[in-house]
């Protein structure tokens, strides 16, 4: 049953480490429970219900790995994914002036794109199209803008009449402890501590109690109805250019932090094929488009496979029970709301920080020594905090990598399908321009 259900192998394959990787993995990714309702508190006067978020953010985590676990038969877990979520609330809702709903409808189109795209095959088309360097760019202008938002739910950085911004107000008790809870995090992730991020958030919580930041009632309860945000579609724009521009950042972000998650994992724990290919890659395409999909559908962001799932891999999960395992974590988390929901945002505020640091990795692998390269790389990375758009920091990096390498290089490093991206982005800033006049 084991070997039908998940690709398990009596002999090579041992339960109890499966059922181990599936735990630490979980306790790795359960941070998710706590940022992004908190995430999603913004959107509260709007009518998004944070307990309803809490569930939608479980359950989508549930159904993605559920479906990761069966049909893949992969050791991976999905949950709403971070940057994709500060998308939706700070992009999306607040910065665009769109509601909540207009934003569920994109993510669905999305997650239909996506099943489309990876049963043509079409995805692997998009995604050679696109440079290396802006792939990387784009992941390191994620953690700079979470990074930045985490510095200003936490007071840390706040709003400056004269400079913009500056720092916060170090008096303040919160301001404190979220800097506490930085430095703590901080230390948990290089000493490599199992769980480390959940586990700095509930102590970051507890110390709050006393200092009347964390206000708790109750431990377990049932959990919140999904109700106020489950299908709550809106079809009336589907058709305006905001809608694709919203749907193209989502599925960009979500196929190549997909890609650059799951081959990085199985790269670096050896679980590819002889020819270097990940084995079931389509199937694991698929199990997060689909997710997405349901994901949509339940009132949650993208649901995106997380990086996160190396640490289970690296205890010895191989198969899909290991997923099976962190999906049943998920289920059983639900009866926990009241504690994630109570956890304040001095706790989840350097959760944001610590994953925007790891999110910047790879900005050494970009060469900055070729202008060419580097300043669209650079446009990208410093346009998402500053303009507080992941959608305007990715055309702006298209439109000035296509126009620096068509004038300097010939369009040695460009295709048609960038070129066509461009023009298509440009058009968009002129109208915008015109429309103002």
């Amino acid at each position: 049953m084991l070997k039908k259900l998940f690709g398990f192998t009596p002999g090579v394959n041992s339960v109890k480490t499966e059922i181990t990787a599936g735990i630490t993995t979980f306790l790795t990714m359960a941070y998710i429970l706590a940022v992004n309702p908190d995430i999603f508190r913004a959107l509260t006067d709007q009518g998004m219900d944070n307990g309803a978020v809490f569930s939608a953010t479980a359950i989508a985590a549930i159904i993605g790995t559920l479906i990761m676990a069966i049909y893949a038969k992969k050791p991976f877990g999905l949950a709403p994914g971070m940057g994709l979520n500060a998308f939706f609330v700070y992009t999306v809702c607040l910065g665009m002036g769109y509601s909540w709903q207009f934003a569920l409808t994109a993510i669905l189109l999305e997650g239909i794109i996506f099943i489309i795209l990876t049963l043509t095959k079409v995805r692997t088309m998009i995604v050679e199209a696109i440079p290396n360097t802006l792939k990387k760019a784009i992941s390191c202008g994620i953690g700079t803008y979470l990074a930045f938002i985490g510095l200003q739910n936490t007071g840390i950085i706040v709003s400056n009449p004269v400079t913009s911004v500056g720092l916060g107000d170090f008096s303040n008790t919160s301001v404190l402890l979220a800097i506490f809870g930085i430095l703590l995090t901080s230390v948990f992730v290089i000493l490599k501590l199992k769980g480390s991020m959940l586990i700095a958030i509930l102590i970051t919580t507890i110390i709050g109690i006393p200092l009347g930041i964390t206000h708790l009632t109750e431990v377990i309860s049932a959990p919140p109805s999904i109700e106020p945000i489950f299908c709550q579609f809106t079809f009336d724009k589907i058709f305006s250019w905001d809608m694709l521009i919203i749907v193209f950042t989502f599925l960009f972000i979500d196929l190549f932090d997909t890609i650059g998650t799951v081959v990085g994992v199985s790269m670096k724990t050896n679980m590819i094929d002889k020819d270097g290919k990940v084995n079931k890659i389509d199937q694991i395409f698929m199990a997060d488009a689909v997710a997405t999909t349901v994901g949509a559908c339940v009132g949650a962001s993208t649901t995106t496979t997380y990086m996160e799932s190396a640490v289970g891999v690296e205890e010895g999960g191989r198969t899909g029970l290991t997923a099976f395992t962190i999906a049943v974590c998920f289920a059983l988390s639900l009866l926990f709301a009241p504690l994630f929901l109570s956890i304040p945002t001095a706790a989840t505020g350097p959760i944001l920080f610590i994953v925007g640091v790891m999110m910047t990795e790879q900005i050494c692998d970009i060469d900055f020594s070729d202008y060419s390269e580097g300043v669209p790389a650079f446009i990208t990375i410093l346009f998402m905090p500053l303009a507080y758009s992941i959608s305007d920091a990715i055309m702006l990096g298209i439109i000035s990598y296509v126009i620096l390498n068509l004038i300097t290089k010939k369009g040695k490093n460009t295709n048609m399908f960038l070129i066509v991206l461009a023009i298509l982005f440009t058009l968009h800033y002129i109208s915008n321009i015109l429309l103002i006049k």
